[in-house]
């Protein structure tokens, strides 16, 4: 049985969702700084931007690279999708 893929972009656009409230709750109580979180997206955009030079899909890993740098850059990452 194949899930549908409207179901599968859900589940990507949910974790999102819900990472990106978590960073933005920990910073707001002050359990990180604001250079941790920033810290925290800048290994991940590392990480996927790295990975799509060597990938079998690399246009996946870029595609979460853009999203963790609009999110860098002040945007919303959810909306962006």
């Amino acid at each position: 049985m194949t899930e549908h893929p409207r179901f599968n972009d859900a589940d990507g656009s949910a974790a999102l969702g819900i990472c990106e409230s978590l960073i933005l709750a920990l910073t707001d109580r002050k359990l990180i700084t604001e250079k941790d979180a920033r810290d925290l997206l800048t290994d991940v955009l590392t990480s996927h931007s790295e990975a799509a030079e060597t990938s079998q899909a690399p246009d996946k890993h870029r595609a979460v690279a853009e999203i963790v740098q609009r999110i860098l850059d002040g945007k919303d990452g959810v909306r962006s999708l």
